[in-house]
């Protein structure tokens, strides 16, 4: 009864936010809660619910502070040069810039942390996609598909928390699956790509102003004088397009950096900037990125330290500070109020033992004669398992279970610790995990959004990472 109601609860969590019955934050509360007492928590379910919210208040102030200290980075002017520099190199081509949100996000992913990752990189590309018209989802899935494949970096917490499981050097688990890192990695640009290209299509068709259908040169000189470069071709059934889209020969930059930053959120003539504190304010977020790397503070303390003296230093009046506040407030309630609801799906998941229950299901329902596979079926049941329970669930609860298992088949701990963090893309994009609930807050998507489009990408960079692993020997076979 315990499986059958988690499976449910998940299965109807899902439906209610993809369909857009729900707000994730309302389904968060509502759906554990009926199912709670449907298995039986009655009146306890509160002290279960409880139990888990204090183990969210570090992530809570972690991801409210973070908010606020890189919101005052951006209304300071600290990431102008570098979207200035995104523009310049990537012009106006959708293609390019969706491409760009990928390796920057990749590239700053290797400080393992993604609540960093997604703030970095939504203040730098997301005032680019709305200038041009790009979609924020596309934004997020992206995004959300180089972090959560950079996440098996030994530092990043899954490697460690399975090699701490089973007694394994992180060095032993990682090194041999960097291929597979590697493999999913060039899968995801290969994603960004063509969801670029489609946003390409899309836009020749919605924004006619900027992009000439037809494929021919019309428009070229007047695209690059009248809107910075614009100069951009959209598929159509119009003369000599051929159904393709291709960028016309423009002067570069193709666009006007400071002119593409106009009316968004790094507007180059907002009041709140500060050019004369620029390296003042790059020493400090480098200090505060070198003190959360090194990991020797908590890191919730770390940004509310950093927050408030870039408040006091930016803003020295009383009354801008409390301006500053609430101009991020909407930002900050937006997270936080899922991460705390979060605590009540994973309170129930626990404290009725659904989780366990599941666990010990999935492990009995394996046949004896598939015991020479269990590593590669360790990986398949990541996927879904490490998106349906957190990493310590996971790698803590079933994880031992299916190793000692497959320690009777000749597999030994470190490989079946490397099949197990293939499912990390997948994992990244569950409700479970903050980093994700503050990427599609801070681009202001819709979670079922972002999980319609960003899911079955995920599953199929996990599956090419199990087989890379597999056809190189990291993982066995049999």
């Amino acid at each position: 009864m315990l499986v059958f109601l988690g499976f449910a609860m998940i299965a109807v969590f899902m439906a209610l936010i993809m369909t857009k019955k729900l707000t994730p934050v309302l389904a968060l509360i509502l759906v554990p809660t009926i199912f709670g007492l449907f298995a039986g928590a009655g009146l306890g379910i509160g002290e279960m619910v409880l139990e888990s919210m204090k183990s969210l208040t570090s992530t809570a102030a972690l991801l409210m502070f973070a908010i606020i200290f890189f919101g005052l980075m951006i209304d300071v002017g600290l990431f102008d040069p570098l979207v200035r520099f995104i523009l310049r190199t990537l012009g106006n081509d959708p293609a390019k810039v969706v491409l760009g949100t990928a390796v920057l996000a990749a590239v700053v992913s290797l400080d393992g942390d993604g609540s960093t990752t997604f703030i970095l990189t939504t203040a730098a590309m997301l005032p680019i996609y709305l200038r041009l018209g790009l979609s924020p989802v596309v934004l997020t899935c992206v995004a959300g598909l180089a972090n959560g494949t950079m996440n098996i970096v030994p530092w990043g917490g899954p490697t460690a928390r399975a090699a701490a499981a089973l007694d394994v050097s992180p060095t032993d688990v990682f090194v041999p699956m960097i291929p597979s890192l590697i493999a999913g990695i060039l899968v995801v640009m290969v994603f960004a790509w063509t969801l670029g290209l489609h946003e390409r299509k899309r836009l020749a068709n919605v924004k006619p102003e900027f992009w000439n259908a037809g494929g021919n040169a019309k428009g070229s000189a007047k695209g690059s004088a009248n809107n910075g470069g614009t100069a951009v071709v959209g598929s159509s059934s119009g003369q000599g397009g051929g159904g393709s889209v291709a960028v016309l020969d423009a002067p570069e930059p193709a666009i006007d950096a400071d002119l593409a930053l106009v009316d968004s959120a790094l507007d180059p003539n907002r009041a709140t900037l500060r050019p004369k504190l620029f390296w003042f304010n790059l020493a400090l977020t480098t200090a505060v990125m070198v003190v959360l790397v090194l990991d020797i503070v908590p890191l919730a303390f770390v940004f509310m330290v950093g927050a408030a003296i870039a408040l006091l230093v930016n803003f020295p009046k009383v009354k801008d500070q409390a301006t500053q506040l609430v101009a991020h407030a909407q930002s900050v309630l937006a997270v936080v109020s899922m991460v705390m609801a979060a605590g009540v799906l994973t309170g129930v998941l626990n404290g009725t033992g659904m989780v366990d229950a599941m666990a010990a299901w999935l492990v009995d329902i394996i046949p004896d004669s598939m015991g020479p596979f269990m590593a590669v079926i360790t990986g398949l049941l990541s996927i879904p398992m490490t998106f349906f329970m957190s990493n310590d669930a996971f790698y803590f609860g079933v994880l031992p279970v299916l190793s000692e298992t497959a320690s009777h088949f000749g597999i030994s701990p470190a490989e079946m610790a490397r099949a197990s963090i293939t499912g990390q893309p997948v994992h990244m994009q569950s409700p479970l995990v903050p980093a994700i609930l503050l990427l599609v807050s801070l681009a202001s998507v819709e979670l079922g959004d972002h999980h319609k489009k960003v899911l079955w990408r995920a599953a199929v960079v996990s599956l090419v990472m199990l087989a890379v692993g597999i056809l190189l020997g990291a993982i066995p076979w049999s």
